[in-house]
């Protein structure tokens, strides 16, 4: 790439993300090849499952609250999580928006769970 992106999230549409329902996300690079630069919002109830990432992942919250390694993390909070290390479960205390920065591929999740009952 031989010149600056420039993208305006707040014109962007959001995409539901099929396979973690409640959930949607905004694309908005790929810094290493299968990595992933992206906004990711959360209905208040969601829970994505404990996984694995077998990279790097960085997280900072744009919005909201979440729960994350049994830590309350409210907006302003900024987390990392190396390769290979539990990540979650994650629950959304209130609706919540993330900006992650993941470097490599996305990895493997425990059995899903969505809103709770």
């Amino acid at each position: 790439m031989d010149q600056q992106t420039f993208i305006d999230t707040n014109t962007q549409k959001w995409i539901d993300i099929e396979w973690l329902p409640q959930t949607q996300i905004i694309p908005l690079a790929e810094p290493v090849p299968q990595g992933s630069i992206h906004r990711l919002k959360m209905a208040a109830g969601t829970i994505i499952p404990v996984h694995f990432h077998p990279c790097d992942e960085y997280v900072y919250v744009l919005k909201g609250t979440i729960e994350t390694g049994e830590r309350q993390c409210p907006q302003g909070t900024f987390w990392f999580t190396p390769a290979n290390i539990k990540n979650g479960p994650h629950k959304a205390i209130t609706e919540v928006e993330l900006l992650t920065i993941r470097l490599g591929q996305m990895g493997t999740f425990e059995q899903l769970s969505t809103k709770e009952l």
